[in-house]
C-alpha cells in the first residue's frame, strides 16, 4: 500500500499574534532589572529599566514613589505613550509629567519604550510584525510586575495616549479574554485614543508621509493577501473587556478627530461596559488648557478601585 504523503501546514509569521491567539497565549514575564537612577525627587525616584520580550530587551522609565507604601506594596500604572518619532525619542518623552503627577500620588509608573526607542532593541524588519507585538510587550510587561520590589501586582491600572490608547485597548481586550489574567481587572484611562478599526486607524495618517502613504499601503496590501486584518483589529473585540475605562476628549484635537472618541464610547455603552466620558472644549492633542484637570481626574478614577 503507497501512502500519501502527509503535508505539513507551515504557520504564517504573524498569526500568533491575532487577537485570539494572544488571548490563549501563556506570558511568562521577565526580571525588571534596574538600569541606573535618573532623577530623585523628594516626592520620586525616576530609574531607567530593562525587560525581556520574545528575546529582545525593551527598555522604559520607573517612577517610583518616596513614601511609605501599603503592607500589600504601591499600585501601579502601566503608561503607553502616543507616536514620537524614534529618532528624537528619549526614554521618558510622553509620560514624564503623568508620570511624574501619579508618582507624587502614591503610584508606581512603568513606561516601557517599545523596541526601537531608547535604549532597547530594534524592532522587526517586518513593519507590521513590528505592530502586532506591542500588546505583547505590555502582557509581558503585565506578567512581570511581580519582580518589582514593592509593588501590589494585583493593583494594576493603564494610563495610554493617541496610539498609546489603541495598544491599552487592545491589551485590555486581550487580557479580558485570557484565562491567566482572568482574576485582575485593570482600570484604564485613555487620553484621545486611536480607536479605528486597523487598518484604517494607520493609513489616515498617510497624508502626513513624504510619499503620501504609497509605502504604507503597497505593505498593508501585501499582508492583506496573507492574513484576515480583522483578527487584528480592536474594533471586533469590544465584547471582551472586563475593565472600567475613562476616556478623555479636546474638541480642539487635530490628530484625534472628536467623533472617534464619541463613537468609541458609544459602542462600550452598546456594549454594557462601564465608561466615563470626558470632553474639553478647544482642548488641543495634549490635554492643552486642561492637562491638570485630566490628570486629576483620572487619579480621582484610580482611587476608586485603588483597594489595599
Amino acid at each position: 500500500m503507497i501512502l500519501s504523503p502527509i503535508a505539513r501546514v507551515v504557520e504564517k509569521p504573524v498569526e500568533k499574534y491575532s487577537f485570539n491567539r494572544l488571548a490563549t497565549s501563556e506570558y511568562k514575564g521577565s526580571q525588571i532589572v534596574i538600569d541606573e537612577v535618573l532623577e530623585e525627587d523628594e516626592d520620586f525616584v525616576v530609574s531607567k529599566f530593562w525587560y525581556e520580550v520574545e528575546g529582545k530587551i525593551i527598555t522604559g522609565q520607573l517612577n517610583t514613589p518616596t513614601r511609605v507604601a501599603s503592607a500589600s506594596g504601591y499600585p501601579v500604572v502601566i503608561m503607553l505613550r502616543g507616536y514620537i518619532n524614534p529618532e528624537t525619542y528619549t526614554t521618558g518623552d510622553g509620560t514624564r509629567n503623568a508620570a511624574a503627577y501619579f508618582a507624587r500620588n502614591g503610584f508606581v509608573t512603568v513606561a516601557p519604550d517599545f523596541l526601537g526607542y531608547g535604549g532597547s532593541d530594534e524592532e522587526d524588519a517586518d513593519s507590521m510584525a513590528s505592530r502586532m507585538k506591542r500588546p505583547v510587550a505590555v502582557l509581558e510587561l503585565v506578567a512581570s510586575l511581580n519582580r518589582i520590589a514593592g509593588v501590589d501586582e494585583g493593583r494594576v491600572f493603564m494610563w495610554g495616549h493617541s496610539n498609546g490608547g489603541q495598544i491599552a485597548l487592545s491589551v485590555l481586550e486581550i487580557m479580558g479574554r485570557s484565562q491567566q489574567f482572568a482574576g485582575l481587572v485593570v482600570p484604564a484611562t485613555l487620553w484621545a485614543p486611536v480607536s479605528k478599526p486597523f487598518p484604517y486607524s494607520i493609513l489616515y495618517y498617510t497624508d502626513e508621509y513624504e510619499d503620501g502613504g504609497k509605502a504604507l499601503r503597497k505593505v498593508l496590501a501585501d499582508f492583506e493577501k496573507d492574513y484576515d486584518v480583522d483578527l487584528y483589529s480592536i474594533h471586533q473585540y469590544y465584547d471582551w473587556i472586563r475593565s472600567p475605562i475613562q476616556v478623555h476628549q479636546g474638541t480642539g484635537d487635530d490628530a484625534i478627530p472628536l467623533v472617534w472618541s464619541d463613537e468609541l464610547v458609544e459602542r462600550l455603552e452598546e456594549l454594557e461596559k462601564e465608561v466615563i466620558y470626558f470632553t474639553y472644549p478647544g482642548a488641543d492633542h495634549d490635554m492643552r488648557p486642561v492637562w491638570d484637570t485630566v490628570v486629576e481626574r483620572d487619579v480621582e478614577f484610580f482611587l476608586r478601585f485603588n483597594r489595599s
